[in-house]
């Protein structure tokens, strides 16, 4: 024997408990669209059940429903912006770091190490005796004719050394270049 309710067209009850249930859930989720979903999903469920036991008085149980798919959803609404504002918080403060530390990182700091690294690379892989030379120039000021003596070359000698390291630094440090000739030791 198939319960009593059961007879009424679904779009019967559809039409009899919408509104009703609508203006209940919405009072709750403060969302259209989601209210709409959850009286959908309400009024199927009271369906099924009405198809497969009699239930009377309907509305409490159609309630009972709609509170608990209500309560569902706020839940989840309310562990998605937990999560969202764990995640924006957590964005907020890589944002603040990154903003500290470029504020507080100075271009010149960064660019003169890497310049350092070449101009060191670069010495290194010099001749020794040209290294030497080149050093004692541009980095000891030693005048060219005192290190003519010290490596017993003469001044042109000296000079030529000293060019050798100047256009191989030149050369690796071509991308610098337009900053660096401020720089007196590549004159």
């Amino acid at each position: 024997m198939m319960p009593a309710y059961s007879v009424k067209s679904f779009n019967e009850m559809y039409n009899s408990f919408y509104r009703k249930s609508f203006l209940y859930v919405k009072s709750y989720v403060h969302d259209d669209m989601a209210a709409e979903d959850i009286v959908s999903e309400s009024l199927i469920k009271l369906w099924q059940h009405l198809r497969q036991q009699t239930i009377d008085p309907i509305p409490p149980f159609l309630f009972t429903i709609l509170k608990n798919r209500s309560l569902d959803y706020l839940k989840h609404q309310a562990v998605t912006r937990s999560v969202h504002s764990q995640i924006s918080e957590t964005l907020n403060r890589e944002l603040q770091i990154r903003t500290t530390t470029l504020e507080m990182s100075d271009p010149t700091d960064v660019f003169s190490i890497e310049v350092i690294q070449i101009i060191e690379s670069t010495l290194n892989s010099l001749p020794e005796k040209t290294r030497e030379i080149f050093k004692l120039s541009k980095f000891g000021n030693t005048p060219h004719k005192e290190i003519a003596e010290m490596f017993n070359i003469t001044v042109k000698g000296v000079d030529y050394h000293v060019s050798q390291s100047v256009s191989e630094l030149r050369r690796a440090l071509k991308d610098y270049l337009p900053m660096l000739s401020v720089l007196t030791f590549l004159n």
